[in-house]
């Protein structure tokens, strides 16, 4: 026996790996339980864990789970499950629509999770996996979030679920989403953030550009083509639901470095960290599809299309003196320059 699995013995206090369970069963936890091992060590910002479960009992215990998850909740291994379950103030679970691939956020409270336990078991078997976030009341009245993202496994033989993954603290960036709802920074509309927000990721990454931490970065504004019509034609609840729906496909389209906000009326701003031909792979992927989606408003199509402008930090002039108005000027030339040329197209202008 190695030395690793001698330790993970001394500290194991899991039911399976002791009890009357299946060999492959066994075998996945044991395994499960190494491989999270060597992870926690490399990866500190991750707490790995396996739960388990019968699928016909409520109770959820612990197999294996980084010592953080344990001191975070002040409490030993043999508590965690119940420590973690009575720490727990709501849960928020993020799931992909089946037609439009669109995320939606689901907000339980504690008392619908002692409730429907049973409900939520059988949705994440069916799924294979858990795409969570919970809030979490720990010791001096403080809270914290942590993101739960794992797979489900289950054996029939056993009658028993396991779920295999990682937990990350979220504590900033959920206070921050919140912080921006409260006090109005996210547009009620399109739950995109709105112009004023745009203002303080330029001022932060002009100064990133002049101290050298970044080599570029894009500004974009978009221009739903010929919106007056839809809300002449369709009405202004047809144009408010374009408007919202447009928002959620643009988001959908953004990668990690992206950004997407509601400029005013029917205009948004786009930003991403890179040079010029970065940008233009980000508006040109808006365009596309936002021009094949297929819009609708009470059964009715209705063809939406966006002109693009865009421009780069780097081609605006001098770093040093470089202003947050001097690169929404040029993005302007460059929006009026895509629907000068037709609409429904990407233009730069240095």
């Amino acid at each position: 026996m190695t030395q690793q699995k001698e330790n993970i013995q001394k500290q194991y206090f899991g039911r399976i790996l002791d009890g009357r369970y299946s060999v492959a069963l066994k075998k996945r936890v044991s395994e499960g339980i190494e491989t999270l091992v060597a992870c926690e060590k490399v990866a500190h910002r991750l707490i790995p864990y396996i739960a388990a479960w019968h699928e016909d009992r409520k109770i959820i215990w612990y197999e294996y789970a980084g010592r953080e998850f344990c001191d975070l909740l002040d409490c030993s291994f043999k508590d965690l499950a119940e420590s973690f379950r009575k720490s727990i103030i709501d849960q928020r679970i993020y799931r992909y629509t089946n037609r439009k691939k669109e995320v939606e956020e689901r907000i339980i409270t504690r008392d619908e999770l002692r409730g429907g336990w049973r409900g939520l078991r059988e949705e994440v078997k069916e799924s294979g996996r858990v795409e969570a976030v919970y809030k979490v009341l720990i010791s001096d009245n403080n809270t914290v979030w942590l993101k739960d993202q794992a797979s489900i496994e289950t054996f029939k033989e056993d009658n028993t679920c396991i779920s295999i993954g990682f937990l990350t603290d979220v504590t900033k960036e959920m206070e921050l989403k919140d912080l921006f709802q409260r006090i109005g920074y996210i547009d009620e509309l399109t739950k995109l953030p709105r112009r004023s927000i745009l203002d303080r990721i330029l001022e932060v990454n002009i100064g990133n550009l002049q101290r050298g931490h970044i080599e570029d970065f894009v500004l974009i504004l978009i221009d739903v083509d010929h919106f007056k019509l839809v809300n002449d034609r369709h009405g202004h609840l047809a144009g408010d639901h374009i408007l919202a729906t447009l928002a959620d496909v643009m988001r959908s389209t953004t990668r990690k470095q992206d950004e997407i906000g509601r400029y005013g009326g029917e205009e948004f701003y786009g930003f991403t960290i890179g040079d010029i031909n970065t940008g233009l792979k980000f508006a040109e992927r808006l365009r596309k599809r936002v021009e094949k989606y297929s819009f609708t408003y009470k059964k009715e199509i209705i063809p939406i299309t966006v002109s693009i402008g865009l421009v780069s930090a780097t081609q605006v002039g001098k770093l040093e003196s470089l202003t947050a108005d001097q690169l929404i000027f040029m993005v302007d030339k460059s929006l009026y320059a895509a629907k000068q040329s037709g609409r429904n197209r990407v233009a730069s202008v240095a």
